[in-house]
């Protein structure tokens, strides 16, 4: 090789790898910057913070599950993302946070979607209702496969926010501070209820309801100002105390544990703006980090129900009572023309009912058929 050869091969490969520490330094930058571990990240962009209310009460499981959850974003996003939580009525109250949230009081809200179908009448069909769809992989189809989530994001997204996903969670109980061993017990019964299409039920029952948030239910009971209340499952109820101060819990026999709210579904919503300053990878991990936390929230407190159940009826002196298929029945016939009723407040909620229901009358599912969608007399509905 000659001298000049020798000198151009060295040029060129001092070039190369001048080159190739250039292009390193930029990649390497650049992937700091998006929060790839194990890279040291040169431009590392300032966190985002979020802050975020759920409507569990601070003591509950639910809550723990809940900040469990702000705290495994915040650390799978290595600071990049920042969640912080704050329990019902920290910054407004419950029934205010839809508002809230859509103003930018604050930037997103962990809730249950049947708080707010005076908001938006869809939200009747964003969670479970009377004899309708009652498992939660049922539920899960719908939102992810048969177009809930997208119903849900043009209903919220009118109001200037972005709906995350669904959040499982439990089935709810009704606690009585008397015994209600029937449907003709309902009669005169003065009852907390989430309102809505699920009041309604009740109502045409006798009940006299009451709308309250999960913090005024206890007190409500102590005083006496109701006689029972509906709020959520067995090992939240416990954490609230209760067994303490009503010592009945009404459910429906086996094959329907709960005739009014099987899958009392919850979501995350966030403020439209600050969404749509996050950068799209951000968006979809926040995303998958919800996902992540309706299976930790849904399991968790499946597994404390259990216990809890034990716990109400040994420390606590509680009583389960069970109505009988024959009570389901006479509570079923109200069912279809509620749910066209409540369907029927707008073009969305119309199309999300339908949606449902054709999945309902499915062979998958098969719980409805047409000669099943009359009134109360018999009279077929139309809609």
């Amino acid at each position: 090789m000659t001298d000049n050869l020798k000198q151009d091969k060295t040029k060129n490969q001092k070039v190369s790898r001048r080159k190739f520490l250039k292009t390193a330094a930029v990649a390497g930058a650049a992937a700091g910057s998006i929060g790839f571990p194990g890279v040291m990240r040169v431009s590392a962009a300032a966190p985002v913070k979020l802050k975020v209310q759920t409507a569990w009460d601070a003591g509950t499981l639910g809550f723990v599950k809940f900040k469990e959850f702000c705290e495994e974003v915040t650390a799978a996003s290595e600071g990049q993302i920042v969640f912080e939580g704050f329990p019902a009525g920290a910054i407004v109250g419950t029934f205010e946070m839809f508002d809230a949230v859509k103003a930018g009081v604050f930037d997103a809200m962990h809730c249950f979607d049947v708080y707010w179908p005076g908001k938006i009448p869809v939200a009747t069909f964003l969670s479970s209702y009377p004899f309708g769809m009652d498992r939660p992989d049922q539920w899960e189809t719908w939102y992810h496969e048969l177009g809930g989530r997208e119903f849900a994001r043009e209903a919220y997204g009118g109001h200037n926010m972005y709906y995350l996903g669904p959040i499982q969670h439990d089935d709810n109980l009704i606690h009585s501070k008397v015994p209600i061993r029937s449907f003709e017990d309902f009669k005169g019964k003065k009852i907390r209820y989430p309102g809505g299409i699920i009041a309604d039920i009740y109502r045409a029952a006798g009940v006299a309801t009451v709308l309250l948030p999960g913090g005024e239910v206890y007190p409500a009971l102590e005083k006496g100002v109701i006689d029972g209340a509906d709020y959520v499952g067995a090992a939240i109820n416990y954490n609230l105390g209760f067994g303490e101060i009503a010592k009945y819990i009404i459910m429906g026999p086996p094959s329907t544990p709960c005739l009014h709210q099987p899958v009392d579904l919850m979501s995350l919503n966030i403020n439209m703006n600050k969404w749509k300053s996050l950068a799209p990878h951000w968006q979809t991990f926040i995303e998958a980090m919800v996902a992540k936390h309706s299976y930790d929230q849904y399991s968790a407190i499946q597994a404390a129900d259990i216990k809890a159940f034990e716990k109400l009826q040994v420390e606590q002196g509680v009583e389960i009572i069970r109505l009988s298929e024959e009570d389901i029945a006479k509570f079923r016939r109200f069912a279809p023309a509620m749910w066209v009723k409540w369907a029927s407040k707008s073009p969305l909620a119309m199309k999300a009912f339908k949606s449902q229901l054709n999945f309902m009358k499915s062979v998958k599912v098969g719980y409805i058929k047409d000669a099943d969608m009359v009134d109360y007399d018999g009279k077929k509905l139309v809609f």
